[in-house]
C-alpha cells in the first residue's frame, strides 16, 4: 500500500506530447474534438514565450517576468482541415483583470502553429461595434487581424 502523502513526479512534457497524441487520435477516430486546447495552450504560451504560469490572479493565466505589467489571458483553437465554417475563439473574461490576450492556434495534430498577442483595449473595442449577443465571440481571423504574431511554428 502507498502512503498518501507520496507525490508521483510526472514529465509534463511528455504528458502534453501524449496528451497531444491521444487528443490527435480521438478527433481522427470520432471527429469529435477532446477539451484539452485550453491546457495545452497555457503549457505552450508559457513554455514558448518564456512565461511564468500565475494562479494567484484569477482569470490571469501568466505574467511576462521581464515586465511583470503584462498579465495574460490564454485562449487556445485547434483547426481542423475539413472544418468549413469560420472558426471562432471562446468568450473572454471581460471581467478579469488580464491586460492581453494570447491566442495560441493548433493544426490538426494539436501541434502549435502560432501565438498572437492581442491588447486587452483593442479587443475592447472591437467588441463594442459587435452585436450584443455576440459578444466575446469573434473569429480567429479577426483576432489574427487584430493581433500581433509572437511566435510561429516556422522559426
Amino acid at each position: 500500500m502507498q502512503n498518501s502523502d507520496h507525490k508521483k513526479t510526472y514529465n509534463i512534457g511528455l504528458l502534453m506530447e501524449q496528451t497531444r497524441l491521444v487528443a490527435a487520435d480521438y478527433h481522427q477516430t470520432t471527429g469529435m474534438a477532446l477539451p484539452v486546447t485550453a491546457e495545452l495552450a497555457r503549457f505552450d504560451a508559457i513554455d514558448k514565450l518564456d512565461l511564468q504560469k500565475t494562479e494567484a490572479v484569477e482569470g490571469v493565466d501568466a505574467i511576462d517576468p521581464k515586465s511583470p505589467k503584462y498579465q495574460f489571458l490564454i485562449k487556445g483553437r485547434a483547426i481542423f482541415k475539413n472544418k468549413k465554417s469560420r472558426q471562432k475563439l471562446g468568450k473572454l473574461s471581460l471581467d478579469q483583470p488580464w491586460n492581453a490576450l494570447l491566442m495560441v492556434l493548433y493544426n490538426d495534430e494539436y501541434q502549435p502553429t502560432a501565438i498572437y498577442q492581442i491588447e486587452r483595449d483593442i479587443i475592447e473595442k472591437e467588441l463594442e461595434s459587435i452585436s450584443v449577443d455576440r459578444r466575446g465571440s469573434m473569429t480567429v481571423a479577426k483576432y489574427k487581424a487584430l493581433g500581433e504574431l509572437k511566435w510561429s511554428g516556422d522559426q
